[in-house]
This record gives C-alpha cells, structure tokens and sequence, in this order.
C-alpha cells in the first residue's frame, strides 16, 4: 500500500469552471507553463482568454453548443467520459478511444453561490432556484469518485498547494493528495446539497402548520479543536455556520491572546447577545453565562465603569462584551490594577486601546481580544435563525427570543406610576432578565445591574439572592423578574430592600396578590405580558 500511496498522476488536460475567480489566473498560468492544455467554460473561459492564456471552449471540445442559457453546457460524455475513464481498465480505454473521448486529468470547479444567495433577506425563490448549480456539482462528483486518475479542485484555498506540487513533480501530483481532494469534494458538494435542501423545506408549506421542516439538515464546519470541553477530562471543538452572515464568534477575529477555551466561547456569545440589544454604549460582564454587571452610559467607559461595580468580585475571571468600538479610555480603566479578565469581545479596538490591551504586564499574557465587526450589520436574519440544544439523541429547536413586544405591549397594573428615570432602568432590566438563567431576578438602577438572582428552583431565593447582592444600593432600585410572581412574598421582600418599581410578566392565579403588596408599599408595577424563561 505504502507503494502504492506514493503514485504521481500526470496532469496532461484541465477543466475549468469557476464562480468564484479568486486566484483563477495564477492557477492557469501554472498549468500552461507545465504543457497542460485548458478547457473551459463562459465567464470562466472569457476571463483565461483575456489573460492571454491558450484555452479551448467546452462546446469545440464536445462539439456541441452551450443552451438554455447555459444550463447545459457540461452534461455531455466527452466531458463525464473523458472525467469518469478509468485509465487502468482496457474496456474503459477501448470505449473511450472507439467514441473519441479524451482523458480530462483535472476538474477545477467552484459552484454557484447558492447559499450567499440565500442568506439576503429579500431573495426570490426565482432567484435562489437559478443559482442552484447543475453541471458543477456533477462534475466534482465525477472527478472525485475516480480520484484514483482525476484531480478534483474545488476551492481556490486549494490553488497554492496544487501549484506547489505541480512544480515540485514536473506537472504531477501525488496520489495521497488527490484523496484529500476528493475527500474535500465530497464534503462541499454534501454541504451544497444541505443547503438548498434547507431553503426548500424553509420554504414548503408544512404539514403541521409549524415553522419547522419534517426533515433538518445542518453543516457546520469546524474551526477549532479546543483544549478541552467545560472541564479537563472532556474533548471540545468550535463548529460554525459558515453562510451565517451577522456579527458574532463564529465571524470573529481574534486580535490577541492564546486559544479560546469552551467555557470562554459559550460566555462571550452570551455577552454579546446582551450588548447587542443597545444602541447607546454598553458593556456587559459574564461570569459561568449569567451577567454578573452591565451597564448603558453616553461614554463606553463610563458603561464599563458601572458595569463593574455592579459586582467586582464576580467579575474577577470575567469574560467582557462591548458594543461600540474600545477606545484609550475604555482601555486604561479596564487595565488597572488587580483586574483579570479572560476575554473581551467588541465590534473593534482602536489602536491605542489595543497597544493598551496587548503589552500592559499583566493583560498581555492572559486576555483574549476578538473583534466580531458592525453588530447592526444583518441584524434582521438573526430573528429568523433558529436556536439549537442537543439532548441525548436529538436536537431541540426553536426561534430566537429578539424583539421587544413585551415592553411596546406593557401595561400600569398599580396605582403609583413608575418615574421617567425608573421607566428607564425598568426597560434595561427587562432586557437583562432575558439573558439570566431562569428562575431570573435583576436588580437595577441608573441602567446599570445591582444584583442577579440566577438559576434557582424557588423564585424567591432568586429575589434574595439578587437583594443580599445589592446590599444597600438595592434602596430606590427596581426589579426585572423573567416570569410571573407566583405569590406576593417576592414584593413583600423587595419593600423591605427599598424597592421602588418592578417588570413582570404577569399572568399568575394570585397575580392580584402581588398588585395589592405593591399599592400597599406604593410600588409601581408593570406588567409585559411576555416571559423570558431562559435554562
């Protein structure tokens, strides 16, 4: 086998159809110059010939025209003959000679660009249906189930490694990596596939009157292997969605620091789903998923500052989250002594900030800066992408939780109103309670958190959670609950805290109960109609 691993197939004839031109020329240039004669097609073809280089028409090869607007073109034996013949089997050579089929030792093809197409949020099905490629994806299955005798190429990443190896073995390539081609092949016509499947049941009408197809097929390619999962002994990686165009970690780019870890990965995302939601300065601190600070202000760090006195010592270790550009400011607050964090995450750095962030002693060795871009950019697909939990053996879906109906639809149940300034912190608390894990309790004032009560079996203990976390601050503060009051103990709790406005749901058997408390405390309550559990 060893022997046999080590076979160079000569590349004598080349076919070239590519949608994607990235790269095309230098490729082609290679191959002329090892003697490799060039086959090609359309824009493919005219964009060879207006580079100067020798390259026939697929049409004089077949000797038969391209039609119906070039939905054939390839689809003919000369071609699928000249990609399919075996050129260790006699019958197959004799076949091939007795019809004048000619070996074609490489397919170079990228396809139509179908899933960009599709992620545009006003895509036609006219539209999306003419971008589905025919002849490419037949060609790359071609080549690649007889890898054994035909390159298959089908990503211009993949140019420089075939040049080097032409080069290297007189216009040759060796066996083993005609496998990885066709390995590489396989894998992009699979994921292709996947993707107008996805449109298509996006699309059809369901049978059962829901938003979900019968039949879900996902792709996501792996972007890193990483040290371990939540702990030590466990193996984790980082897949991503490649066509998934808003801002986030799967786009990311990493600006300084070592790996990301799982841990870091899974509180960064929910960082960022929190600054996201505004579009005044915000900063967000996550600690094991829950926010343990946040803040709105007019200056980014002004933002960060209240952030982090919501709960320093939580924030020790903490991931960060940004929404607005870092600038030097921001930079030298988060630099100062006996702060550690893990990681930051922001649309940019600016340079000082970065120069800041990357060589103070202490910051340089340990943060992770990522830059994820402009977060308004394709914000409306994220409403239209689904949410994925794995259990064991299947997969839970469902829609995101975005938009703010709850608060537009919100209603005055007490007879004391909430001040301006508390209708204000009643909104960011409302917001924040959506990224808490649920039971979920946010104390705050001034748009900044005061406490959190996260993740407890009782409601209650949530709420003395969130007030022991406040301590004396809780005094004038107001109070997010992501779901209803089951009794009036929790507004009976939060008089005796100082609290002077609470956002809830709404919709308990005993909601009166707790409208009673508030009128006799004389604390405004509103309530959204909406819950945001989140587990």
């Amino acid at each position: 086998m060893g022997n046999r691993d080590m076979k160079s197939i000569k590349i004598r004839r080349a076919l070239l159809s590519v949608s994607d031109k990235s790269g095309l020329i230098a490729l082609a240039q290679t191959l002329c110059r090892h003697g490799i004669e060039l086959l090609s097609t359309g824009g493919t073809y005219r964009t060879l010939r207006e580079a100067g280089l020798s390259v026939k028409e697929v049409s004089e090869h077949t000797g038969f025209p391209e039609m119906l607007d070039g939905r054939v073109k390839t689809l003919h034996p000369k071609v699928h003959g000249g990609i399919l013949y075996r050129r260790d089997l006699p019958e197959h050579r004799t076949a091939c000679e007795e019809h004048g089929i000619e070996p074609i030792d490489m397919v170079v093809v990228n396809l139509y660009p179908f899933e960009a197409t599709v992620a545009k949020a006003d895509v036609s099905r006219e539209e999306a249906i003419e971008n589905i490629d025919i002849g490419g994806p037949s060609m790359i299955r071609s080549a690649a189930k007889n890898h054994e005798h035909v390159a298959v190429i089908t990503d211009p990443s993949q140019y420089a490694t075939v040049i080097e190896h032409l080069d290297q073995h007189d216009g040759s390539l060796p066996t083993p990596l005609l496998r990885d081609f066709a390995w590489a092949a396989f894998e992009r016509t699979s994921r292709y596939d996947a993707a107008i499947h996805s449109f298509f049941s996006r699309s059809k009408p369901s049978e059962d009157a829901t938003l979900f197809p019968s039949d879900l097929r996902l792709y996501f390619k792996r972007d890193a292997v990483l040290r371990y999962g939540e702990n030590p002994h466990q193996q984790g990686a980082f897949y991503i969605d490649e066509a998934y165009q808003p801002a986030s970690l799967a786009r990311a780019t990493k600006r300084h620091g070592k790996e990301l870890s799982y841990n870091n990965l899974l509180d960064l995302d929910s960082a960022l789903a929190i600054v996201r939601e505004f579009d005044r300065p915000a900063a967000a601190i996550i600690k094991h998923n829950n926010p343990c600070g946040a803040s709105l202000a007019d200056r980014l760090v002004d933002a960060f500052e209240k952030a982090y006195a919501g709960d320093p010592v939580s924030a020790f270790g903490s991931v960060i989250a940004f929404n607005k550009t870092v600038d030097e400011s921001t930079a030298m607050l988060l630099t100062e002594p006996n702060r550690f964090v893990e990681a930051i995450v922001a649309p940019a750095f600016d340079e000082a900030a970065l120069e800041l962030l990357t060589t103070r002693p202490t910051w340089k060795t340990s943060v992770r800066l990522l830059e994820v871009g402009d977060l308004r950019a394709h914000a409306d697909l994220r409403g239209r992408t689904p949410i994925f939990r794995s259990l064991e053996g299947g997969l839970l879906v469902q829609t995101p939780d975005v938009g703010e109906s709850g608060w537009q639809n919100r209603s005055l149940v007490t007879h004391t109103s909430p001040t301006e300034a508390q209708l204000a912190d009643l909104y960011f608390g409302w917001i924040i309670v959506k990224h808490v894990r649920s039971n979920a309790i946010v104390l705050a004032k001034n748009e900044a958190i005061l406490g959190v009560g996260a993740g407890q079996m009782s409601r209650v203990d949530s709420v003395n959670i969130a007030i022991e976390k406040a301590g004396k601050h809780a005094e004038g503060a107001v109070l997010a609950s992501d779901a209803f009051f089951p009794f009036r103990d929790n507004v009976d709790l939060s008089a005796a805290a100082g609290i002077k406005a609470i956002v809830q749901p709404g919709g308990s058997k005993r909601d009166q109960d707790s409208i009673t408390a508030c009128d006799e405390f004389g604390i405004a309550m509103l309530f959204t109609g909406q819950r945001h559990f989140k587990h």
